[in-house]
């Protein structure tokens, strides 16, 4: 009995200190018919020039949002797809080979398929590592922390990407898995 009380008690007290961590403060964004996502306050909206730099690709992503250092951003990109939500198991595997071979290391920290605001979405949390291989190179690993959740709807897939720098996951981590838990996609 006693040791069932020292437990209650612990178990209040954690959630008690809990209750007082501040949440990541948000501004819900519509980036379409339909799509709605949480941005942190603070990051900006980067123009097409500055998303043409940074994320170099025929389709560029919907849309990007940047902290004031410039480090953290925040994407919403949308490509056609073929596959339906129905195949999610076998997309989860896919996915998470297709990062194993962008980086040079990636230790992944959650992988799940999971429910936000009545849709499911493929979830992906982690921290990836580029390493220069070449002969003599001296550059030191690029380490970042990421959390990516991808969607079906319809014939688009959607793909919301979180990055920060490892070094900052403690501080960065609260607010990509809020911002991942405020999309809405109709």
């Amino acid at each position: 009995m006693l040791l069932t009380m020292k437990i209650f008690s612990f178990l209040l007290l954690i959630l008690g200190l809990t209750a007082f961590v501040p949440k990541p403060k948000l501004t819900n964004v519509k980036l379409g018919s339909g799509l709605t996502v949480g941005v942190p306050a603070g990051f900006m909206p980067l123009p097409d020039d500055g998303i043409a730099v940074k994320y170099p690709s025929p389709r560029k992503p919907l849309a990007v949002y940047s902290d004031p250092s410039g480090r953290v951003d925040y994407s919403v990109a949308v490509r056609p797809t073929t596959f339906e939500s129905m195949d999610y198991g076998v997309l989860l595997k896919i996915y998470k080979s297709s990062i194993q071979r962008l980086y040079s290391k990636v230790d992944f920290l959650k992988e799940d398929i999971r429910t936000v605001n009545g849709r499911d979405f493929i979830y992906f949390e982690f921290v990836s590592t580029v390493t220069d291989t070449r002969r003599g190179s001296q550059l030191a690993p690029i380490k970042k922390y990421q959390a990516v959740q991808y969607a079906i709807e319809g014939q688009q897939l959607y793909v919301f990407t979180f990055v920060a720098p490892a070094e900052e996951q403690a501080k960065w981590q609260p607010t990509a898995q809020a911002v991942m838990n405020t999309i809405a996609l109709k």
